[in-house]
Parts: structure tokens; C-alpha cells; sequence
């Protein structure tokens, strides 16, 4: 008896892990994510709050990222761009002329306006070293207007990224 449940139990919970992550694979933007107006005079809210973990420079990030590889970091820059689509992803940089690092919102399971681009941003996450196949690549430029300064000659990109719990934008003033 036990063991029928022991082995019920296992079903359920293995049910109920498989429900969750279709919920936040399935997840989609509403029209309000997508086109909610970003303030000027606050910062629009976005994920989980932001503000605990260390602040560090993403140009300092960027000279070593492998010192901040999977570290908890709080960034603070520019939308360089955004995705149209969904508002899925941004690239954020300390200023508009300094490198970017592209910001997923972490699961997908929020989304920012797909005309941040131009926004400060405040960001909370984690930070990512990793390679991109070439077809990852090839998807992200034509798709999505991604840009990509090193091209290996196989047509891969090592990438540092950010898995954003939170994201603060703040329209910014001239």
C-alpha cells in the first residue's frame, strides 16, 4: 500500500513539474506588455523586484565575464534594442556607444514594451557565458535584428547575456 503511494505521489508531482513548465514555455505577452508606455518620471516594473544583489558595470562585466559567470549581479544602462515581437529580449549597454550584453527575461515569463529601445534600464540577473550555434545566431540576426561583433568561422558566437529576473525601464530625458 505504501508503495501504490509512494509511486502516485511520484506521478503527481512529475504532473504537476510538466504543467508548470508548459505553462512557462506557453507563456505569451499581452497587448498591454507589449505596448504599455514607459514613464519618465518612475520606472515601469517588469519580473521579480530588483535591488538586492551587488551592482557592477556591465563594461566591467564584459572585460572579464567569466569572473561574473553565473553570479547574481544588478546592471544598470541603456536599451540598445529590443525585441519587436514579443519584448522577450533587450540589449542593454552602459551608454548607447559602449558594447552590449543581450538580456532574456528569465522563462519568458515576463515581457517589456516592444519600443523600449532608448529606455534606461535597471537589471537584475544572472550573468551568462555561453556559445551560440550558428543557427541560434543566424535566428537572432534575421528575426530579431540582434548584432554580433565576433563571428567564429564556423558561424557560432561565444555570447555574454544576462537571465533577467527583474527589469526596471525609465524613459529617458533629453
Amino acid at each position: 500500500m505504501k508503495r501504490i503511494f509512494a509511486i502516485l505521489g511520484l506521478v503527481a508531482a512529475f504532473s504537476f513539474a510538466a504543467v508548470a513548465q508548459e505553462k512557462m514555455e506557453g507563456a505569451k505577452p499581452t497587448e498591454k506588455d507589449k505596448t504599455e508606455a514607459i514613464p519618465t518620471d518612475s520606472y515601469l516594473k517588469r519580473g521579480a523586484a530588483i535591488g538586492m544583489s551587488k551592482k557592477v558595470s556591465l563594461n566591467k562585466i564584459l572585460k572579464n565575464p567569466a569572473k561574473y559567470a553565473g553570479k547574481t549581479v544588478l546592471v544598470e544602462g541603456v536599451v540598445v534594442r529590443s525585441c519587436k515581437s514579443e519584448g522577450c529580449w533587450a540589449e542593454v549597454a552602459e551608454n548607447k556607444d559602449s558594447r552590449s550584453v543581450r538580456v532574456k527575461m528569465k522563462d519568458h515569463s515576463f515581457f517589456i514594451p516592444l519600443q523600449s529601445a532608448g529606455s534606461l534600464a535597471r537589471v537584475e540577473g544572472v550573468v551568462a557565458v555561453k556559445t551560440l550555434s550558428k543557427k541560434e545566431v543566424d535566428h537572432l540576426m534575421k528575426d530579431d535584428g540582434a548584432k554580433f561583433e565576433n563571428i567564429n568561422a564556423d558561424g557560432s558566437v561565444t555570447e555574454v547575456s544576462f537571465d533577467a529576473t527583474g527589469i526596471e525601464l525609465k524613459k529617458a530625458t533629453k
